[in-house]
């Protein structure tokens, strides 16, 4: 039956609303929205660039939407299984790099917006990484970031127990070497990208199991996404929506010192004042 469907009517082989996939309609429509206005403002197309692109879903999500036709695909990734199974692979500019090296060869304040799903988790360098997803984004440029969480305290036991256990056991290394709680993973974003955070969303607060054929129901879905919009700690993602701040002009910097050396003068000439 799942063969048959389509993920929110575009994503073949999954149940209509699987909770796994949510991320990608959330994503969607704040892209395209913003693509939309920033064409409408400046009338040029829009830069995006997804890091760690995978198969290239987030454009299957993105492209149903009004003012996808505005933005030009660009997509970064090691590519472990070449390009052929990346969606309309010919329709993206490719830049292969390995995120966990940073992204040496994009220039900075270059794209638009910049997504990075489901990939921090994987890297040992994440601080780099997120430093790097700030430098190519532009001032003023949306940041959608996505990765798994567990609550507060727990990421901790999945960081650093559970790897000593599976050591124990000779079980094989897995593939997030990272684990977050809400907490850890915003303080760590927002020290390391100059960013505003607009929304932080969560997915999947209650999914799988017997639980799975729900996914053919809307209202499963929606019930879901509220849920995950009002207690995103307690999800098994979450999503950073942000926009990076302009950066601030070189004779306002110079502007502030001189202010602060400005105020005491001032007070000196105060009481010079009331004894004329």
């Amino acid at each position: 039956m799942a063969k048959a469907s389509k993920a929110y009517g575009v994503e073949p082989g999954h149940p209509p609303y699987r909770l796994r996939q949510a991320r990608y309609p959330a994503l969607a429509e704040d892209v395209a929205q913003f693509a939309r206005q920033l064409h409408d403002r400046e009338g040029r197309r829009v830069d995006l660039l997804d890091v760690g692109v995978g198969d290239g879903v987030s454009r299957r999500y993105i492209e149903i939407h009004p003012g996808s036709e505005n933005i030009d695909f660009h997509a970064a990734d090691r590519y472990p299984h070449g390009l052929a199974g990346v969606y309309k692979n010919q329709l993206w500019q490719h830049h292969p790099m390995d995120a966990e090296e940073g992204l040496p060869q994009l220039e900075s304040n270059r794209y638009d917006i910049v997504i990075c799903e489901q990939v921090l988790e994987r890297l040992h360098n994440t601080e780099h990484a997120m430093s790097e997803l700030s430098r190519v984004l532009r001032p003023g440029g949306l940041l959608v970031v996505g990765v798994p969480i567990f609550p507060h305290g727990l990421h901790l036991i999945r960081k650093h127990l559970v790897p000593i256990c599976d050591r124990l056991v000779n079980r094989r290394p897995r593939p997030h070497v990272q684990a977050f709680s809400k907490r850890k993973f915003l303080k760590l974003l927002t020290r390391k990208c100059d960013i505003d955070v607009r929304t932080t969303r969560g997915f999947r607060i209650v999914s799988g199991g017997l639980l799975r054929p729900l996914e053919y129901c809307r209202w499963w879905w929606q019930l879901n996404r509220r849920v995950g919009s009002v207690l995103p700690s307690l999800c098994v993602e979450i999503q950073v929506v942000a926009t990076k701040r302009d950066a601030v002009p070189p004779s306002a910097c110079h502007e502030a010192p001189a202010r602060r050396r400005e105020a005491p003068a001032r007070r000196r000439e105060a009481p010079a004042r009331r004894a004329a």
